[in-house]
């Protein structure tokens, strides 16, 4: 018997391939980037999986939303099961479920076969993500090793984004809409291939699953941004509105009790103890609730109204995640100087600025002035935020929860960009229904007889009268927007409080690299 196959007997856990961490390393971003890059690749096809599958403005919401409320509302069951069952065997489950939930997404004939498959998704990602961040860890030694690739992920979760917005517009306008989903399946099988080879297993700890907690709490979120998008289209007064409310009510009490009493919670409330770290909690919350909305609506600007292609529109918003670099690399230099608040209110201030300027974007905004500017505002006031939530929200953590607490910061931001995007989709749909209906008689009057046809056979207005609607829709949407990022200056100013003792715990803050989101 060889040495090697004495090794693999004594460690059955052990990678097939020891000794590449270069390549173990390739395995773990490459899932990060694949769960991150979802989000963004996603959006820019928007517009044609709407004409595709004949989704309403408002139910095309739940493209997103369901993806972001399952992958937040379980993100934190996922880590725990990586921590019991060992993170390689979960790493991979989250794979390939996410790769099968991709599979079936691009096959879908029907909205609810798509809508059912991004949930799908959002599990898939949920057990994946938390787990390949912690299996770096077990992977690397702890020092210049691990620094260096925990820089790389940071790296990944970065650029992600900007990768998805080119990747998506290519697929799209190169190929079909479907293939923004079909490009995860070749990925996902290799890396589900490549992970047993190059990444060994983790030690199991024993420890409890909070299933009830993570279903009350995944399920009642659900439920309250069902309500606001029922109420966009049939009005508060609609049986099912009111009932959505109430089961979300429920079982979010529901939910806060089986916490309080739960030996192992999911979600630990004493989080939230700590005056600056809850804080944090609320900042991102509302500017991500502001931002999820903010990108929806303006791909559909830029492409049914400013009519850009899906790679024109991906190149369109490049330089927002320039700007949000640009924000990020100036607060993780001077944090541990300045410490939080000043980079909370002043991000937070420039975020309330670029969505105010949205409210007035019409029909006849050009890119520069009318998207481009107020974007550039927003995504710079942004990046001073990220890196300096995510530092505050650990700052003080005991070393064995600060998982818990930057996975709960985690969670805030997806389940607050689905509750806020159902938010701006209710006013959304009011303002448009009410634009409508003034927009009708100008068609009537002012249309050509091949119009009028087309809008009796269809009942949908024809450019130019539906970027009418649209606009309107949009602008007003953008006013709880704005109202959102006003909430996360107030905290800010009101809430956080520099303590010498989180200056001199953020001392190091400036070299640790960028704060993963």
């Amino acid at each position: 018997m060889t040495t090697s196959q004495l090794i693999q007997e004594q460690k059955p856990g052990a990678a097939r391939r020891e000794g590449h961490p270069g390549l173990a390393l390739t395995v773990i971003a490459a899932c990060q980037l694949m769960v991150v890059l979802d989000a963004t690749i996603v959006n820019i096809a928007l517009p044609h999986i709407q004409d595709a599958l004949r989704f309403s403005t408002t139910d095309l919401t739940w493209v997103v939303s369901a993806y972001t409320l399952t992958f937040g509302g379980l993100l934190l069951l996922g880590a725990r099961a990586g921590d019991i069952l060992g993170r390689r065997r979960v790493f991979m489950t989250g794979i390939l479920l996410f790769t099968f939930a991709s599979l079936l997404g691009g096959l879908a004939q029907e909205p609810w076969q798509l809508l059912a498959a991004r949930a799908l998704q959002g599990v898939g990602g949920a057990i994946a993500s938390p787990t390949s961040l912690a299996l770096i860890t077990t992977t690397f030694p702890e020092g210049p090793e691990r620094n260096r690739a925990f820089g790389v992920f940071a790296a990944v979760s970065a650029g992600g984004g900007a990768i998805g917005l080119l990747a998506g517009g290519m697929l799209t306008e190169w190929l079909d809409w479907r293939w923004v989903l079909f490009v995860n399946v070749p990925i996902g099988v290799l890396i589900a291939v490549l992970t047993p080879l190059y990444i060994a297993e983790s030690q199991r700890h024993p420890g409890r699953f909070d299933i009830a907690g993570a279903l009350t709490s995944t399920a009642g979120m659900a439920a309250l941004v069902y309500g606001f998008i029922r109420a966009s289209e049939d009005g508060w007064r609609d049986g099912l509105t009111i009932g959505s409310f109430a089961a979300a009510v429920v079982l979010l009490t529901a939910f806060v009790f089986t916490e309080r009493r739960a030996p192992e919670p999911i979600t630990p409330l004493r989080m939230f103890a700590d005056r600056n770290r809850s804080g944090t909690y609320v900042i991102m919350l509302s500017l991500a609730a502001a931002m999820f909305g903010m990108f929806f609506y303006i791909v559909l600007f830029v492409q049914n109204v400013l009519g850009y292609s899906p790679i024109k529109a991906g190149l369109a918003f490049l330089p927002v995640t320039f700007a949000i670099a640009v924000g990020a690399g100036l607060s993780q230099r001077f944090l541990p100087v300045l410490g939080p608040k000043p980079f909370m209110v002043a991000g937070s201030t420039l975020a309330v600025v670029g969505l105010v300027w949205q409210t007035f974007i019409s029909p006849g905004s050009s890119y520069l002035g009318g998207v481009l500017g107020p974007m550039l505002v927003f995504g710079f006031g942004m990046g001073l935020n990220f890196v300096t939530v995510t530092v505050t929200a650990v700052s003080g953590v005991a070393p064995h929860e600060a998982g818990a607490a930057s996975g709960l910061l985690n969670a805030t931001q997806q389940v607050g960009g689905s509750l806020g995007l159902s938010i701006l989709t209710t006013v959304f749909g009011t303002a448009a229904a009410d634009e409508a209906k003034k927009q009708v008689p100008k068609l009537l009057a002012q249309g050509s007889a091949e119009q009028k046809a087309e809008f009796a056979r269809t009942r949908q207005l024809p450019a130019p009268w539906s970027h009418e609607v649209l606009a309107h829709g949009i602008s007003t949407a953008f006013v709880p927007a704005a109202a959102m990022a006003v909430l996360a200056l107030a905290t800010a100013w009101l809430v956080i409080r520099v303590r010498r003792s989180d200056l001199d715990a953020l001392s190091g803050a400036g070299a640790a690299g960028p704060g993963v989101v």
